[in-house]
């Protein structure tokens, strides 16, 4: 074997760079990737609550006068037309209204407090209260007991309170 011979098999070629490329693949397209029978939007926005129709049902064969009732729930939406005038809250939320209640014969006794016993309106908040607990339809007498044990504190506003206050 001649000297040549031995260089020529000993070394292989390797194949040109633009040989070894293989075709450029095809572009990712989202089509591709999402089945398209909703629209990204669609797809982003919010699903339906399983839950949303079981917790805006309302409670069937309630008393008008228990929770959950038309009337107690009535006297909970005038209540909560009344503001505070210091504070941009309405007194059910902020916590001062500690119970209510009505009776079969349509009385409501509604039991609250005020942020402090030297509110500045301690003399007309209960009186306030009081009418607008009576002039509910189908209320024929209402009732505001003024307590100051437990004392109110932040902590007896709800979460919608909290947070229109900053709180949260």
């Amino acid at each position: 074997m001649s000297e040549e011979t031995k260089n020529d098999t000993d070394f292989i070629a390797a194949p040109s760079p633009a040989d070894a490329m293989p075709a450029k693949p095809p572009r990712a397209r989202v089509e591709d990737a999402v089945d398209m029978e909703e629209t990204p939007r669609e797809t982003m926005e919010r699903k339906r609550d399983y839950l949303e129709g079981f917790l805006q049902k309302k409670p069937e064969n309630v008393p008008a006068g228990a929770p959950g009732g038309d009337l107690y729930e009535a006297v909970v939406a005038a209540l909560k037309e009344i503001y505070d005038p210091e504070i941009p809250v309405n007194i059910y939320d902020l916590g001062l209204i500690y119970g209510v209640e009505v009776d079969d014969e349509s009385d409501v006794t509604v039991t609250m407090t005020l942020t402090t016993p030297h509110c500045p309106v301690a003399e007309t908040m209960p009186g306030e209260v009081e009418l607008r607990a009576a002039s509910v339809p189908g209320v024929r007498d209402a009732e505001v007991n003024l307590v100051w044990d437990p004392p109110w504190g932040p902590d007896k506003m709800t979460d919608e309170a909290r947070l229109e206050l900053g709180m949260l």
